[in-house]
């Protein structure tokens, strides 16, 4: 079965502020994942970390897409290292960031669920530009998800 499993922290748990925006202090590392099992037709992964709660209206963390296949983790730390793996390429997030920017969610307004989802895709790649927007993601791999895997992290900041 087709698994998603976050290496930095347990998934309906907090996320660790290591792994928050420089903007509240955080060192905006990203986290590692593994995902495990795909199926058998799929050709390549693309992967997202989105705040889809109502005052972040689907802020975009992470966009990562052309995951070749036999890639089956991103490492901890590894966007903006320098070190994603071969093939990768990472989408510009609301920040207007390439790579990953950790939670920073408005002080007072409670919880925020990061939402990290990994898609087996039928396609070798998507084409899209650096700054595609969420939106412009999700038609591009519109029909060509064969499976996708999620789990959740929550920050909030007191």
């Amino acid at each position: 079965m087709f698994t998603l499993t976050c290496l930095s922290y347990k998934d309906k748990e907090s996320i660790p502020a290591k792994y928050t925006h420089h903007s509240i202090k955080g060192q905006d590392i990203s986290p590692g994942f593994r995902w495990d099992d795909p199926p058998l037709n799929a050709k390549s992964f693309a992967f997202t970390i989105i705040d889809p709660h109502p005052v972040a209206k689907n802020w975009v963390h992470w966009m990562v897409i052309n995951i070749p296949l036999r890639i089956r983790e991103i490492p901890e730390g590894s966007s903006g290292s320098g070190h994603m793996p071969p093939g990768c390429r990472e989408i510009m997030n609301t920040y207007g960031e390439s790579g990953y920017g950790g939670p920073a969610p408005p002080r007072g307004s409670g919880a925020h669920p990061y939402v990290a989802t990994v898609y087996a895709l039928n396609v070798d790649s998507v084409n899209l530009p650096r700054e595609a927007s969420l939106r412009l993601f999700q038609n591009a791999i519109e029909g060509k998800v064969i499976a996708e895997r999620s789990m959740t992290g929550y920050y909030e900041v007191g």
